[in-house]
């Protein structure tokens, strides 16, 4: 478990390393690392150019959690992909990111929508696919200027989802096709 742990924590050293000297606003590749937190150490190492980052990776890992921490540091982010996690919720902090335009939160734990991404105003893009998520806060999301599309596939959303169509929403919706009634 240890070398496991210690050969992830070296990959993402080194890829942190290349964002830092090549200067580039991303770190998109810190999927499938097996990270099962942020390394804190990252933090220090990123702290001249976390202003710089706009984009992150940290699909197919084992996080079970975001802290505020990292939502505070990565401040500018306008991608964010947490997709193939073991996520069930997100930080109040995430209302902060003001220039957050996409997240992707498909293949993780959810089995409510995530309530602070209601309240991220620049938000266009959603993905929640393939989660438990059941119930949906419909007139938050009717609110969402910037909303442009919401992936809820493979959820087991309520009727009243089904319900959001357009013009009542300014957003696709995304959904899978129902299940048809069986006869009795």
């Amino acid at each position: 478990m240890q070398k496991r742990m210690g050969e992830a924590v070296a990959r993402v050293a080194r890829k942190v390393n290349d964002t830092v000297e090549n200067k580039t606003d991303s770190l998109a590749d810190l999927a499938n690392c097996k990270l099962i937190t942020f390394p804190v150490g990252i933090y220090k190492a990123m702290r001249s150019v976390t202003e710089g980052i706009h984009r992150i990776s940290l699909a197919n890992n084992e996080l079970k959690s975001l802290t505020s921490r990292f939502v505070t540091t990565f401040s500018q982010l306008r991608e964010l992909n947490l997709a193939g996690n073991y996520l069930h919720r997100l930080p109040e902090e995430l209302t902060s990111l003001l220039h957050l335009r996409a997240i992707d939160l498909s293949r993780n734990r959810f089995r409510r929508f995530p309530e602070p991404l209601a309240a991220v105003t620049a938000l266009e893009t959603i993905n929640l696919e393939e989660n438990e998520i059941a119930e949906v806060p419909v007139e938050k999301l009717a609110a969402m200027a910037s909303l442009r599309s919401l992936n809820l596939r493979a959820n087991p959303v309520g009727p009243e989802v089904r319900l959001l169509v357009r013009p009542l929403v300014p957003f696709d919706l995304l959904l899978s096709p129902e299940e048809p009634v069986p006869e009795a």
